[in-house]
């Protein structure tokens, strides 16, 4: 293992190498296939049932084929790794009620019956709103002004929407286009949306709103849902939600082992089949190769001899010998392996 390390990090510390027993977790044979197919399965994940890590891992491997790092074993784990992964989802629930904050606050927006042309301020464009934003255009929302420090972060994001805009953030103040959902996420230590901005915001209308804060500190200061008709959410609500359905997540871990087990299972004999058939590649060129040979070589002047007609039946008969060669022996090493 230090040997792994030294080679892939050249410059890496003694003090590094020492603690590696502590900090990586080393599989072989069985236990590594077994390994891959949790990961891909996103049941040895910090977030079980997150779909996205399968994606995450066959873009790594398709990164590491790219590079020239990786092999047809790998390949053949891979692809098994894919198929186990997609029958865990499939078959169990594991992947049902979100856990993600982003996905949970427009989940909530789903709940509340939003019309999907409802006015939105997408406010901050950071990592949290970045995944709003994914799950407000998978549910067809389009409606979409991004408020931004930085501008062409805003404008980035805004892009995504049939009818995105964007602006910095401090444009905000003087907003007064109207809104009905207001989603703040920044990394300010103190409320973006105060009292007064919020009350500018509304231009005098007192139809209720939506308002997700989703910032730790929060962006909305405590006055605005306590004076203002709103349909508050805050990170903590959602918090605990994501805790219950993490919750149900796990108790399809086990329905979901027993899925990687069967697949498991299958992986040493397409390994050998995989193997034997590699080994088998080199059996048509060599019989072609003992065919050109007695033609050419071994029986030419005795076939120079022959009229054209029984050099067309001697042909026929090689090139039937040659595909019953070839056939034979591949078909005897599959029935063997099954």
């Amino acid at each position: 293992m230090t040997e792994f390390f030294q080679e892939l990090y050249p410059g890496i510390e003694d003090s590094v190498l020492d603690q590696l027993d502590e900090w990586v977790a080393v599989y072989q044979g069985q236990e590594a296939i077994r390994h891959l197919f949790e990961v891909a399965a996103s049941i040895d994940s910090m977030v079980i049932g997150e779909r996205q890590i399968l994606g995450q891992l066959r873009d790594a491997y398709d990164q590491c084929k790219d590079w020239g790092i990786t092999g047809d074993n790998l390949r053949l784990a891979v692809d098994l790794a894919v198929q186990a992964a997609k029958a865990v989802y499939t078959h169990t629930r594991i992947g049902e009620k979100p856990i993600s904050i982003a996905s949970l606050a427009v989940q909530k927006l789903e709940r509340l019956h939003t019309p999907k042309d409802a006015r939105i301020l997408l406010v901050g464009a950071g990592q949290t709103n970045a995944l709003v934003a994914k799950f407000l255009i998978k549910h067809r929302f389009h409606n979409v002004r991004v408020f931004n420090r930085t501008l062409a972060r805003a404008e980035d994001l805004s892009a995504l929407f049939e009818h995105g805009s964007a602006s910095p953030l401090s444009a905000l103040a003087s907003y007064r286009e109207g809104f009905d959902v207001l989603i703040a996420c920044t990394s300010a230590h103190e409320p973006v949306i105060r009292h007064g901005l919020y009350h500018d915001l509304l231009q005098g209308d007192q139809r209720e709103k939506v308002v997700i804060d989703l910032s730790i500190p929060r962006n909305v200061e405590a006055a605005v849902p306590r004076d203002f008709p709103i349909q508050y959410v805050e990170i903590e609500g959602l918090r605990s939600l994501a805790k219950e359905n993490l919750a149900f997540r796990e108790k399809e871990v086990e329905h979901a082992r027993t899925l990687l087990d069967e697949y498991t299972a299958l992986f040493p004999a397409q390994y050998r089949q995989r193997r034997l058939e590699r080994a088998l590649q080199v059996i048509p060129d060599s019989v072609r190769a003992v065919k050109e040979k007695a033609v050419r070589e071994v029986f030419k002047k005795e076939l120079d001899s022959l009229d054209p007609s029984a050099l067309a039946l001697v042909e026929r008969i090689l090139g039937y010998m040659e595909k019953k060669c070839i056939g034979i022996p591949m078909k005897a090493a599959r029935e063997a392996i099954l």
